[in-house]
């Protein structure tokens, strides 16, 4: 059945091209069917006078938010996050794994399964595209809050077995690990030929190893500067290599207390905005205020936007990707940059950018209209108006 043609009025959209004309941006059957000066009398008319319209936000790393954590979620948990993931600006996300009892991992990957084959036929919220382990192949000197307890290596040759994998055959399977462990280059082979994407994250190696991991298919890097060897004037770290390597993408987590603001401009600088994606790293207690909480069995402490856990670790973030766009904004860099960021690059890294990521004829229909404060007044999700 055709769905009701759309008409966003008057919308200053931030296209690809750089250009922020008043458009008449038109939406059918979840897709944008045309971008235009022309008004179709036709369509149900929204007007975004005063709004600027972006693309929808794609989050590659969640932890969770709102009192729900990836690792322990129902189904129901997971549509509870994308519907305030919808309300920050976010439309599609990939919920993100800690390392974790196998037994944990089939049964949330149970809870994804059961969502996607139900989500395109809900309420708006924001889509889950597949997801992201993180760090179950890492090194245990790097391994910030996650648990070295439940970390892998790969000699038997069938580790990856036990990351189980969704039913969906567009689910997208990410996982970010330290290609240094033992059978690490032989791993990302294999991961690659199960057409996994992976990330370079959690991790001391040296540039022999980094070099051979990029060779071998990694093809980006986790949360840039964190967890990772930095730069040094005798010494290039991770860091480093990630910023000397123009084909490598790199995660970056912009709330001021991961990454320094100015760092998050030197980055900027480095990468550009082809070779850099936002993620919020976001944690179960975002959305909730400071306080103290239980993830992973430990306490987490919530203080002024910055997250402590029992070993002194920061432990994730409390930020969105609503707050990353914000704070690339105000450290200067251009809405049309901070745009490709948070929707079109995170987009490439996982090969939807054809579908996903910008304002364009013929892509999803997965747009937010911020106000000039940066507030969310309107999330379309596949066309369909988030509450």
């Amino acid at each position: 059945m055709t769905e009701q043609l759309i008409l966003l009025q008057n919308a200053e959209a931030i296209m690809p091209s750089g250009a922020t004309e008043r458009k008449y941006v038109q939406i059918q059957n979840g897709r944008i069917v045309e971008i235009s000066n022309i008004r179709n009398t036709g369509a149900k008319i929204i007007d975004l006078s005063c709004l600027r319209l972006f693309a929808g936000f794609i989050d590659t790393h969640n932890h969770g938010a709102v009192g729900v954590d990836v690792n322990t979620a129902t189904a129901e948990d997971l549509r509870k996050v994308g519907k305030f993931l919808a309300s920050q600006g976010v439309t599609a996300w990939l919920p993100t794994l800690v390392p974790d009892r196998d037994e944990n991992y089939a049964r949330t990957i149970g809870a994804i399964d059961e969502l996607m084959e139900t989500q395109d036929e809900m309420a708006a919220g924001a889509r889950v595209l597949g997801v992201h382990y993180e760090g179950v192949f890492a090194n245990e000197k790097m391994c910030g809050a996650l648990r070295p307890k439940f970390f892998k290596e790969f000699f038997r040759g069938d580790e990856i077995d036990y990351l189980p994998k969704l039913k969906s055959p567009n689910a997208i399977h990410l996982t970010t690990l330290a290609p240094e462990i033992r059978g690490g280059i032989d791993l990302i082979k294999e991961l690659k030929r199960q057409n996994w994407i992976v990330s370079i994250g959690h991790t001391r190696a040296c540039l022999e190893t980094l070099n051979r991991a990029f060779d071998a298919g990694a093809s980006q890097v986790t949360h840039l500067f964190n967890a990772m060897t930095g730069v040094h004037h005798r010494d290039l770290g991770v860091a480093g290599w990630a910023l000397l390597n123009d084909k490598v993408t790199c995660e970056i987590i912009a709330d001021g207390v991961h990454v320094a603001p100015e760092m998050l401009k030197f980055a900027f600088r480095n990468k550009t905005a082809n070779c850099l994606a936002l993620v919020s790293d976001s944690v179960a207690p975002t959305g909730l205020g400071d306080g103290t909480f239980d993830l992973w069995n430990e306490k987490i402490s919530v203080t002024g936007g910055k997250t402590q856990n029992e070993r002194g670790s920061i432990a994730g973030s409390v930020i969105t990707m609503l707050d990353a766009v914000k704070m690339m904004i105000s450290v200067g860099i251009g809405e049309q940059e901070v745009s490709q960021m948070a929707s079109l690059t995170p987009a490439k890294t996982l090969g939807i950018e054809k579908t996903y990521g910008s304002i364009e004829i013929g892509k999803r229909a997965d747009l937010v209209a911020l106000d000039e404060q940066g507030n969310v007044k309107l999330t379309i999700v596949g066309g369909k108006i988030a509450d």
